[in-house]
């Protein structure tokens, strides 16, 4: 790698005469960069994007590129940006998936108008292992990369929902999903609600008269119907309404975009132990610390999730 002193001369250089922005010195550095790990150069995030080698670059060079620009580069570079694709579209039922999406616009209009009759939260379960998870990354046009992929046992289990108005988020940590960690992760919830109902100067004998209704989005997971549990969720919270997803459409609940941002964050990144893991992910999902693109169109588990 070039020292200080020999880099600052690239941003003079390339202002003699009619030079392009990006210069020869600029690009062998990116390929070099490409071929780095994150972490080598101080980062935490797991992969490296487009933009992110431009902000890195312009420390580094002083010659600022847009994320487009570098990845025009790269594009004539041979470089290619990889993703495994998938569908569920063959198992899907389009009749169902229709009116269940014209349900949800009906809820969310009703929660726009009258917030203090409605909520409608999205709830998941998801997992995250002490095994390195391999994201996308750079490589040249016919070959792949050869990267560290610790297979280290270890694996930290969520579960949570999502507020669509105001993107609150509640994660619960637990040992697996099933149907009394679902119910017991429910109750939690179902308090934190009314506390809030309370808060807003209410009384908590009033909640379930007067609060407003928790619609909770969810898919078809065995645990999340057994009967049993069902009727005790009834009777003791009896503001909850579940509302299950068509079968196969996780492309419907906007937490699928938590948890894939999340994945993103953390991976590449190679954890010491299982707290370490469980440390960062309540940062990131219970303080607040994950920046979200709501807007994003991200292919995952077979197709865009619907961001209504």
């Amino acid at each position: 790698m070039e020292t200080s002193e020999n880099l600052e001369s690239l941003k003079d250089e390339r202002m003699k005469g009619n030079h392009k922005k990006a210069t020869d010195k600029y690009i062998e550095i990116l390929l070099e960069t490409i071929d780095k790990e994150p972490q080598e150069l101080g980062y935490e995030f797991g992969r490296w994007t487009a933009q992110r080698l431009a902000t890195y670059l312009e420390k580094l060079t002083g010659i600022q590129l847009s994320g487009s620009q570098v990845r025009r580069i790269l594009e004539k570079k041979k470089y290619v940006y990889l993703w495994a694709k998938y569908s569920l579209e063959s198992k899907q039922n389009p009749e169902k998936r229709k009116a269940f999406k014209q349900k949800i616009a009906e809820y969310l209009r009703i929660e726009k108008k009258y917030p203090e009759l409605l909520q409608l939260w999205f709830w998941d379960e998801s997992g995250f292992s002490l095994r390195v998870i391999r994201r996308k990354t750079w490589c040249k046009k016919g070959s792949s990369k050869n990267v560290r992929g610790d297979r280290r046992k270890g694996r930290v289990n969520v579960m949570g929902g999502l507020r669509y108005s105001d993107k609150k988020r509640f994660v619960e940590f637990i040992d697996k999903g099933n149907a009394d960690n679902f119910y017991k992760v429910l109750k939690i919830f179902y308090e934190e609600i009314v506390f809030e109902w309370v808060e807003a100067g209410n009384q908590a004998k009033d909640f379930a008269k007067k609060g407003a209704k928790i619609v909770i989005i969810l898919d078809n997971a065995s645990f999340h119907k057994k009967q049993e549990y069902i009727n005790k969720i009834e009777a003791e919270m009896p503001n909850i309404h579940l509302e299950f997803l068509p079968e196969y459409s996780p492309d419907y609940n906007l937490i699928e975009l938590v948890w894939h941002s999340t994945k993103e964050y953390v991976a590449n990144r190679l954890f010491k132990s299982l707290e370490e893991l469980e440390y960062l992910l309540h940062q990131l999902l219970n303080e607040g610390q994950l920046i979200i693109k709501w807007a994003r169109k991200i292919k995952n588990k077979g197709n865009v999730i619907i961001t209504i």
